[in-house]
């Protein structure tokens, strides 16, 4: 997710703590950028414990299993 859009998702929160409410078409798209945002985190969270390895005191190493 780009810099702009994260942005724009900041800003949309801003106005409604600043008390202003949103347009429809603003909340429609505050929900899609949310979305959006909230895969990319667990895309990237995944990504980082896909590439995860353990380490054993005998200095072994073996892959984070992965949880259903």
């Amino acid at each position: 997710m780009d810099q702009k859009k994260i942005d724009r998702i900041n800003e949309l929160a801003r106005r409604v703590k600043a008390g202003k409410t949103l347009t429809a078409e603003e909340l429609s798209e505050r929900d899609a950028l949310r979305r959006e945002y909230i895969a990319s985190v667990k895309a990237s969270l995944t990504g980082h414990l896909d590439n995860t390895y353990i380490v054993e005191p005998d200095g072994t190493k073996h892959k984070l299993p992965r949880r259903k």
